[in-house]
């Protein structure tokens, strides 16, 4: 029996709901529960007491709030400068820069700190070389410590700033900064008084993504040899399963990151709802012709930056082909054989991401389309928090969505009595959850460049919502469908911090088996799986580049 059209879009509205009820509010509740209950469940802030009283856990909190306003100043420098030159100057090899800017992305943070470990660690290519031409007696060290993880932040994370700000310059009218000019401003200022502010939007969702991104990582903080941070210390109290009290006590934490996160998104959002933004819109922007010298300047500038950015990915190549790499600047010999122990020995690594990802992307696209449409198109109750709750789960750390579905669903299931952590499915679901935001976003940027009066003309003749949508819409916002689908599959693909928790035997992943393969001390197989997962990424990255361009930083916020 066919149920009438507008019962229908409720039971689909209904579904998207329960399905945002069930894997993500139920989730997060479950961990704020435990944070303030005891082992008997009885209601109790003794936990956050504990916390906020003992010395090392406030030092770790201060240690990471100052680690990642670090890293919001130092992609804040890079990121503006790059999307300003590529956005307002023409220069040499400029469609190059703006495409070799967003390769840093697809390097994940775990591969990034590795590569950047072979060549600039104690016994890295740099410190070798040093040593032999200089007689130096001790290494230099480059990268262990607060300064190495925001290095490898820093470079990972400032195209996501890049991005942010080229989205919001494209939209800041030219006529305002030629308004400014006329009234005697002169670059400099007329760039903090005009330009800078009305990228205001881009920039705060470019910094809280940052922000949260590094407070949240404590992979590269352990590879560092740093585990006086919240992120690193939350990971390494659940897994413990010894002692009661200090797995209590990454609860807590995970808790209050996800607290946080909360706090900085209302605060953001705030902040940018008390100004006025109404002129900004999408506008051709005529670039201005640099001179002789400063051309040259900026592909200069922008070439070193390139080169810092290829030390990780140089260093994975060359881990992942080397052998007798000890001691020795370069590798002694070179090898494919790492490359045939990872995908045709044992390819369940790569295997379960291109499964667990494509499921995840699947999932993104049957609940992330239809919410961008409910959003962009409907007057529906919830549909703001629909959007806020969207805004959230892109700024929740993995780390504690990890560790919450660890405590909501390692209970067993009726009928089968297998709980959910106990069945691989869980997998693409959190992946999907964490990557939802860039389909769904993508997805209502498109959306929003499309007049409704060609959807209500085709209803006026006849057509049904679905077929509207199916004909009328989907071929006009197919792009951006796909460039948040595709974003959706990159950050799904390399995803570590959530999954790591909810792992079993059989079911790991290429950065689960990068990790494993790291500790256990089998560097050149980890390097091997790195460069198949930035080769996977990059072809990927290539796709949403040549579809997207600079447009790709409305993804964020």
């Amino acid at each position: 029996m066919k149920l009438p059209r507008a019962p229908l879009s409720v039971f689909g509205f209904g579904l998207i709901w329960a399905f945002l009820l069930l894997f993500v509010l139920f989730p997060l509740t479950r961990i704020f529960y435990d944070a303030v209950t005891n082992e008997m469940g009885q209601f109790t802030l003794r936990n956050f007491q504990d916390f906020f009283t003992d010395s090392f856990y406030l030092r770790a909190f201060w240690r990471s709030m100052a680690l990642g306003l670090a890293a919001v100043v130092t992609t804040s420098v890079i990121g503006i400068a790059v999307a300003f030159l590529i956005v307002r100057y023409d220069f040499p090899y400029r469609t190059l820069f703006s495409y070799l800017t967003m390769t840093p992305m697809i390097l994940p943070p775990l591969v990034g700190v590795l590569g950047f470990v072979f060549i600039l660690g104690r016994a890295g290519t740099v410190n070798i070389l040093l040593m032999d031409w200089f007689g130096m007696q001790q290494p230099i060290n480059f990268m262990y410590g607060m300064h190495g993880i925001l290095l490898v932040e820093t470079v990972h994370l400032f195209p996501m700033m890049t991005l942010s700000i080229l989205d919001a310059l494209a939209k800041v009218d030219p006529t305002l900064e030629e308004a400014a000019q006329g009234m005697g401003a002169n670059g400099w200022k007329r760039f903090w008084s005009i330009t800078l502010p009305l990228t205001t939007p881009g920039y705060v969702s470019g910094a809280l993504l940052v922000f949260i991104w590094t407070f949240a990582d404590f992979i590269t903080p352990l590879v560092l040899g740093v585990q006086d941070l919240l992120a690193p210390q939350a990971y390494l109290n659940i897994m413990q399963f010894v002692d009661r009290k200090i797995f209590r006590m990454g609860i807590v934490i995970s808790a209050l990151l996800v607290l946080l996160a909360i706090v900085f998104v209302l605060a953001a959002r705030q902040y940018v709802a008390i100004k006025d933004y109404s002129s900004l819109a999408y506008s051709k922007v005529e670039r201005r012709r640099l001179g002789p010298f400063q051309r040259w300047l900026a592909v200069g500038v922008l070439s070193l930056l390139m080169l810092v950015c290829v030390i990780p990915q140089a260093g994975v190549m060359l881990a992942a082909v080397g052998r007798g790499w000890a001691l020795t600047p370069f590798p002694v010999n070179y090898t494919l054989e790492f490359f045939k122990a990872v995908s045709i020995d044992t390819p369940k690594f790569i295997v379960n991401s291109f499964l667990y990802a494509g499921l995840a992307l699947l999932l993104c696209l049957i609940v992330g389309v239809p919410m961008a449409w409910i959003m962009a198109r409907t007057r529906a109750p919830g549909r703001k928090t629909m959007d806020a709750l969207t805004t959230l789960i892109l700024a929740i750390p993995g780390t504690a969505i990890g560790i919450a579905y660890i405590r909501a669903f390692n209970i067993p299931l009726p009928l089968i009595g297998i709980p959910l952590t106990g069945m691989w499915i869980i997998l693409p679901l959190v992946l999907a959850v964490r990557r939802l935001p860039y389909t769904v976003r993508g997805s209502f940027s498109s959306l929003q460049l499309v007049h409704p009066a060609m959807e209500e003309a085709a209803a006026n003749v006849g057509a049904s919502k679905l077929r509207t949508f199916r004909d009328i819409t989907v071929p006009l916002v197919w792009k951006g469908i796909l460039v948040g689908a595709l974003f959706s599959f990159i950050m799904s693909i390399q995803e570590a911090s959530a999954t790591i928790f909810l792992t079993l035997g059989g079911w790991e992943m290429i950065p689960f088996g990068i990790f494993t393969f790291y500790i256990a001390g089998s560097q050149s197989q980890a390097a091997a799986l790195g460069v198949i997962l930035i080769a996977v990424c990059a072809a990927s990255l290539y796709v949403v580049n040549r579809i997207a361009g600079t447009r790709v930083g409305g993804l964020f916020g």
